[in-house]
């Protein structure tokens, strides 16, 4: 008997909650019954499985800002605005410049390592050149992604 009432208890535990509302129902000898399904016109929902599926956004009204500014917030003059979008562009295309010549560098010293010869007449061994390659790919990712922010620029 023991088993049999573990084993309803196991079964029981085992079987997937699902969205279900409880009712409390009252007969007429004044009796309740607890159920997942409505008996009579008597019985009350008691417990209600809460929504899973959440409601859809509130459109926003046409011509509203996502997030408006606030009145208080501080302004940049246009003519300090355009000083430092100017400097902004100098200060890149320094860099550009700068990593161009960095990538130069770097692919003069792959090329210079590649052309080393081993004693027994092999080239140089593909462990050696890794870092001069990966170098040389830095410094190209670099200069796509300046020349990606200077096209961003007003």
């Amino acid at each position: 008997m023991t088993r049999n009432t573990f084993a309803m208890l196991l079964a029981t535990l085992a079987l997937p909650a699902s969205a279900q509302t409880i009712y409390k129902c009252i007969d007429a000898n004044g009796s309740t019954l607890i159920s997942n399904a409505r008996v009579d016109k008597s019985c009350k929902a008691v417990v209600q499985s809460p929504e899973t599926s959440m409601p859809a956004p509130r459109p926003k009204p046409a011509g509203s800002a996502a997030n408006p500014t606030p009145g208080s917030f501080p302004r940049v003059q246009e003519d300090t605005q355009r000083a430092r979008d100017t400097d902004r562009r100098r200060i890149l295309e320094q860099e550009m410049a700068t990593e161009q010549r960095n990538l130069e560098q770097a692919r003069r010293d792959l090329v210079e390592i590649e052309s080393v010869r081993n004693p027994d007449g092999s080239g140089t061994p593909p462990d050696r050149l890794q870092p001069y390659r990966d170098r040389v790919s830095q410094h190209e990712r670099n200069i796509t992604a300046i020349q990606k922010e200077l096209v961003n620029l007003r």
